[in-house]
């Protein structure tokens, strides 16, 4: 055998490795850890994306869900910190995987997990009740401003996403309501329908039967456009009638909070391309698109490099927030 013969089967055998190594598939039943309680938003993302797996044969074994749900889901990412190295371990949930470590002591730093993909976003409307005087969110900032500590601005937990955004339009606009936290955003929708609060910032859904009840009404929504959903919802109004909050007299242009999957820390690069390469056919699936349309969630996909950059800025950007309000412990 001559050496460039010889050369050229050493090449081969070389890359064979790297070939078989893209090709990996998970060899026992994937566990979905939920961050949150059962029926709650990131419990209805993890059962979704199930469904559709299974549906459609996207993988070859099974799949369990695991709901997690203390400390605002920093049960579920100690876990998959104390998991060591588990490929087949998926833990679904929103930006409280970077945040929690900010305002609280958990057992767990955001860089334990390894972040494969951003499926979708919440996206956040001002709501009130039918019986309040407030025809726009100019109107709101108002009276917020009239009634200073009196006005009841009702929100899900404290130092949580609701909180975080009442913070964010309070610096905005130079009010200093009371914010009011609820267990869930079930429970607050409940509270502003009998006009026990005057406000939330709950998503689409978690005030769409309330809405559609007369018993509240969306002022503005949290993002940069206007819903393209143009079916009536609540009497001939659609999702799509509802105005920008920065055209509405709340200089905020986006706020939403992205729906996240991790896995444990020091995975490969092979078996965290599989996964992406799963999340991309789960997205193009009817269940996945019929959940998007049902939440009135906006598309937000997002892996690899770029999805890392997006959780480095937004964690820089709300570190600085948390500190001028005092919640920052790390």
């Amino acid at each position: 055998m001559n050496k460039l013969a010889a050369s050229c089967i050493l090449l081969a055998v070389a890359l064979a490795p790297a070939t078989a190594q893209a090709e990996w598939q998970p060899t026992k039943p994937l566990e979905f850890v939920v961050g949150a309680s059962p029926g709650g938003g990131t419990d209805q993302f993890a059962r979704v994306v199930q469904a559709a797996i299974q549906k459609h044969d996207l993988t070859k074994v099974g799949i369990k869900v695991v709901n997690k749900p203390a400390g605002a889901g920093a049960e579920s990412f100690t876990y998959g910190k104390m998991s060591g190295v588990d490929p087949h371990k998926l833990f679904f949930a929103t930006h409280n995987q970077w945040l929690v470590p900010l305002v609280a002591k958990v057992g767990y730093e955001s860089k334990d997990l390894t972040p494969l993909v951003s499926m979708a976003a919440d996206e956040f409307i001002l709501w009130t009740h039918t019986d309040a005087p407030y025809k726009s969110a100019k109107d709101v900032i108002a009276t917020a401003k009239e009634k200073g500590k009196a006005f009841r601005w009702g929100g899900s937990q404290a130092k949580d996403t609701d909180h975080i955004l009442a913070r964010q339009i309070e610096n905005a606009t130079g009010v200093g309501v009371t914010y009011i936290p609820f267990k869930s955003g079930g429970e607050v929708a409940v509270q502003l329908a009998g006009g026990h609060v005057e406000v939330n910032t709950n998503n689409p859904n978690e005030n769409i039967g309330q809405w559609q009840a007369g018993k509240v009404r969306p002022l503005c929504v949290f993002a940069k456009q206007r819903f393209t959903y143009t079916d009536k919802v609540a009497g001939d109004v659609s999702w799509a009638d509802i105005p920008t909050c920065a055209a509405s007299g709340i200089p905020i242009e986006e706020f939403n909070m992205p729906r996240t999957v991790f896995t444990t820390g020091g995975v490969s690069a092979e078996q965290i391309a599989y996964y992406e390469q799963l999340f991309a056919k789960v997205r193009e699936t009817p269940e996945w698109k019929e959940w998007m349309a049902r939440g009135v969630q906006s598309d937000f996909f997002m892996t690899g490099d770029k999805l890392r950059s997006y959780i480095a800025e937004d964690e820089k950007r709300f570190r600085v927030q948390f500190a001028k309000d005092g919640w920052l412990v790390n």
